[in-house]
């Protein structure tokens, strides 16, 4: 082989790693969170497909002494102004209600994740929606069903769906407050849902 063609070989190989790499590391990335959230959980054990988990009280309270219990997932990138709550969601079998309550002004946000992308396609929030009461219908691709009165769609591109929340903690004194409005956000099934339940 000729000097040239051994760059134009390199050049070739270079440009299929980088092209690999771009493509598949996101989704290796989101399938280790996937997993760190089915299987490992918070530190409460594995949490449950459709269910979002508020990173505990304790646990933000003094991130720097987690009890052994406590998982990687919630350790590793502390945040010292909000509450983390987290979830997967499956919306083969039929869309997900996401309840938040009154958060009274106070900043918060809901990101949804599409892992097959890795692209963020919607947000409930402060600055988005707004801080009152709500209830938002989660759909799947091709989702047929009728919208029920006073509900938000959110139209998913894939039924897997990576969920993160954020809830503002003003202070100490407030972490209380703030972690009892996250444990208030909360997904049911559509199948389940009651008006004002």
């Amino acid at each position: 082989m000729t000097h040239m063609e051994h760059l134009f070989l390199f050049g070739s190989v270079m440009v299929a790693s980088w092209f690999l790499f771009t493509y598949f590391w996101p989704r290796m990335i989101l399938s280790v969170y996937k997993r760190a959230i089915l299987v490992k959980g918070g530190g409460d054990g594995p949490i449950p497909v459709n269910t979002l988990y508020t990173e505990p009280q304790a646990l933000f309270a003094d991130p720097l002494h987690a009890p052994a219990s406590a998982s990687k997932l919630m350790t590793t990138g502390v945040n010292h102004d909000t509450l983390s709550t987290v979830g997967w969601l499956d919306l083969s079998n039929g869309p997900q209600v996401l309840h938040v309550p009154d958060m009274v002004g106070r900043y918060y946000s809901v990101q949804f994740t599409d892992p097959s992308k890795n692209t963020n396609f919607a947000y409930v929030g402060k600055r988005t929606t707004g801080t009152q009461a709500g209830d938002y219908l989660v759909t799947g691709p091709g989702w047929k069903g009728k919208l029920p009165s006073g509900m938000t769609p959110i139209s998913s591109p894939n039924n897997s769906v990576l969920v993160l929340g954020r809830v503002l903690v003003e202070g100490d004194s407030d972490l209380p407050t703030a972690y009892d409005l996250s444990k208030q956000i909360q997904l049911t099934p559509l199948s389940g849902w009651q008006p004002g339940s």
